[in-house]
């Protein structure tokens, strides 16, 4: 691979790239033969050839940090060399490539490297499903466990949350863009329930306050025999809400969430498609708040770069008969064999502190730049997934006195941090949020870089 990837200008340069995006032969090819449901080319329009650590290479040459490492999937970064070395001993040693749901050494050693580096008091009465390649079919399978396992089937989601694009995941899901254009979903039965969303507390309170307020809101839902919702199987939630803003939940509140859940007898389904495997500063975001789920649902990073996707839950769910949920591609060995390399490699280097040192790093210069730009209303996150949501001082404030979103500034600041070099993506209410999901090996040298290309991209979209 060329040494270009790993020549980049450090914080101390003065190098400005100004990176123009005509189409080429392979973009024109793309608008002109791929869905209109493509997406990230639409905002990234580039063409990559290579990939190492946090660093791709496009066809025109042209090198780009990259913040979005496959929406979070790439914890050790591009083309690390123990995940390339886990995919060649698979191929050197002509393992089975596909095997349904047999068992076989590979998967044995991944089950066991994955219920080792998971709390001990989830992990001792678990058990595994492997689900179909990606994480909304894990979340299929959750929604099928819970309502097999409780007779019940309704489902309590929140205002913000993403839990994938099928038909029943898209149920759950916050956004109404997606959902509008389907009319009535496949699955119904899906009660939304507001997200203590601090910075635009739906109840107009934030802190503490906001907190307490929206759990006595859910317990009352419960158990209120005059609420009209009818006792659910199960509630699912993001510990953080990524593609509905990168918003945190306080600690406080989950644990509160999981008191009035276990006390209802309501399964609670903790989605770490996004935060699991060391990304909010702990190797799964729900041990921020000491609390054990009924099922975690687990994709991305948990493959190493390679599809996979699983469903771990506590036993007394497994009520269901055989071959309640399959799905072909559920027996990816060398998936298996490089999250199996990336458990053992992000426990062995300490990534989860590194990743958390990582982030605060970040989180106080994006403060620091905060302090002078009244445009980036709210900086927030854990680990290293931060976001920062972009306003308009000028526009009438909210209940809380916040301006409201400025999603074309937002816009703008992503396209002059591609022009100067690196890949972010937006997310939140109104596209207004910029996201940082870096991989987690990224360096103290290479945030710093990070933190002064957004800055002078802010300064650019600001000024312009």
């Amino acid at each position: 691979m060329s040494t270009v990837l790993a020549e980049k200008p450090g914080i101390g340069d003065v190098v400005e790239k100004n990176y123009q995006f005509e189409d080429n032969p392979i973009l024109a090819r793309q608008k002109l033969q791929e869905s209109n449901a493509r997406s990230y080319p639409r905002r990234i329009p580039l063409a990559l050839k290579r990939g190492r650590g946090i660093h791709v290479e496009d066809v025109e040459g042209r090198t780009f940090i990259d913040c979005l490492a496959g929406a979070g999937t790439l914890a050790l970064g591009h083309n690390h060399p123990v995940v390339i070395d886990a995919i060649r001993q698979v191929l050197d040693d002509e393992l089975p490539l596909h095997t349904l749901d047999l068992s076989t050494p590979v998967k044995d050693r991944f089950v066991q490297d994955l219920f080792a580096v998971l709390p001990p008091a989830f992990a001792k009465n678990a058990k595994i499903q492997f689900t179909g390649p990606t994480g909304t079919d894990a979340v299929e399978a959750a929604l099928k466990l819970v309502r097999i396992a409780t007779g019940r089937s309704t489902v309590i989601a929140f205002q913000g949350g993403y839990h994938g694009m099928s038909q029943g995941a898209l149920s759950l899901m916050g956004n109404l863009k997606a959902k509008t254009p389907l009319g009535a979903l496949l699955s119904q039965g899906v009660q939304f329930m507001p997200f203590p969303y601090d910075y635009r507390c739906p109840f107009g309170l934030g802190g503490q306050q906001g907190v307490e307020v929206n759990l006595r809101y859910l317990d009352n839902l419960l158990n209120d025999p005059e609420s009209g919702v009818q006792l659910p199987a199960a509630v699912i939630v993001e510990v953080v809400q990524g593609e509905g803003g990168v918003v945190p939940a306080a600690d406080a509140w989950l644990r509160g969430l999981r008191d009035i859940t276990a006390r209802a007898g309501v399964a609670l389904i903790v989605d770490e498609i996004q935060t699991g495997f060391g990304r909010t500063g702990k190797l799964f975001a729900f041990e921020h708040a000491n609390i054990v789920p009924d099922v975690v649902v687990l994709s991305k990073a948990i493959g190493g770069s390679l599809p996979l996707s699983v469903m771990v839950y506590r036993d007394w769910l497994d009520t269901w008969q055989p071959g309640a949920h399959a799905g072909t591609f559920r027996g990816n060995q060398m998936a298996m064999a490089a999250g199996s390399a990336v458990i053992r490699h992000i426990e062995s280097e300490n990534l989860v502190e590194h990743a958390a040192a990582m982030g605060q790093r970040l989180y106080e210069h994006l403060l620091g730049l905060q302090r002078n730009s009244p445009q980036l209303g709210d900086v927030r996150g854990r680990g290293l997934m931060l976001g920062v949501e972009v306003v308009d001082p000028a526009g009438t404030p909210d209940a809380l006195g916040h301006p409201p979103a400025d999603p074309a500034l937002a816009s703008r600041i992503q396209r002059e941090c591609l022009k100067r070099g690196m890949i972010i993506e937006l997310g939140g209410r109104h596209g207004s949020v910029v996201r940082f999901l870096p991989p987690l090996i990224i360096s103290a040298e290479q945030v710093d870089e990070v933190a002064g290309i957004f800055a002078r991209a802010v300064g650019a979209s600001v000024g312009g």
